[in-house]
C-alpha cells in the first residue's frame, strides 16, 4: 500500500496536465467546434423564454409526471414536438474563472481517487505499466464513461458523447502517465 502523502505530486501534476490539454483540446483542435448549434429564430424563442419568466434548473418539456405519460393529451403534445430539455443558467456572460475553477478542482478530485485505488492496489516501487493500468482504468471510468449516461438520459447526440468519451480517454491515458511517472519507487 502506497500512502495518500506519497502520491500529492501525481495528483497535483495530473491535474495540471489534464486541464492544459483539455484547454487545448477545446481552444485549439477543430473537432468540437460543431458540438452546439444556434436555436433558429433565435432572438423570437429568447423572448418567448424571457416572457415565461424561466429560473434557472433544468426543464424537461412536454412535462408530465409518471402517471400522465400515457394520457392522450401528453401523447399528442409528444406527437407534436418538440421534445427535449433545457438548462437555464444565471443571467449574465459565462463565468469561464468560476468554471476553470471548478473544471481544476474536479480534476484534482479524480486525482485523488486515482491515487486513493492505485495506492491500496500497486505495490511502492511497481512497474510503469502495473501503475498505468490502474490509474489509467480509474481516470477513464471518471473521465470517459460518466459522459455515456448524458445520451441515454438527456438525449444528448451521440456524436457529441462519443467526442467526450474520447477526450476522456485523452485525460487518462495522462493521468496514468503522470502516476506511472511518479509513482513511488
Amino acid at each position: 500500500m502506497v500512502p495518500l502523502s506519497a502520491l500529492w505530486l501525481p495528483i497535483v501534476l495530473s491535474a495540471v496536465i489534464v486541464f492544459i490539454a483539455s484547454s487545448v483540446m477545446h481552444m485549439l483542435l477543430p473537432y468540437h467546434k460543431g458540438d452546439y448549434q444556434q436555436l433558429p429564430d433565435e432572438d423570437k424563442v429568447l423572448t418567448a423564454l424571457r416572457g415565461a419568466g424561466l429560473k434557472r434548473g433544468l426543464y424537461v418539456f412536454p412535462f408530465c409526471t409518471h402517471k400522465d405519460m400515457k394520457s392522450p393529451a401528453i401523447q399528442e403534445k409528444y406527437k407534436q414536438g418538440p421534445v427535449g430539455m433545457m438548462t437555464i443558467l444565471p443571467i449574465g456572460p459565462p463565468a469561464m474563472p468560476k468554471y476553470l475553477v471548478q473544471w481544476i478542482a474536479y480534476c484534482l478530485v479524480i486525482g485523488f481517487f486515482v491515487a486513493y485505488l492505485t495506492g491500496h492496489t500497486v505495490a511502492q516501487g511497481a512497474h510503469y505499466l502495473a501503475v498505468f493500468r490502474v490509474a489509467g482504468t480509474a481516470a477513464f471510468l471518471a473521465y470517459g464513461l460518466g459522459n455515456l449516461s448524458n445520451s441515454i438520459w438527456k438525449g444528448q447526440m451521440w456524436g457529441m458523447t462519443i467526442k467526450e468519451v474520447v477526450d476522456g480517454l485523452v485525460y487518462a491515458l495522462l493521468t496514468a502517465g503522470t502516476f506511472g511517472w511518479l509513482w513511488p519507487r
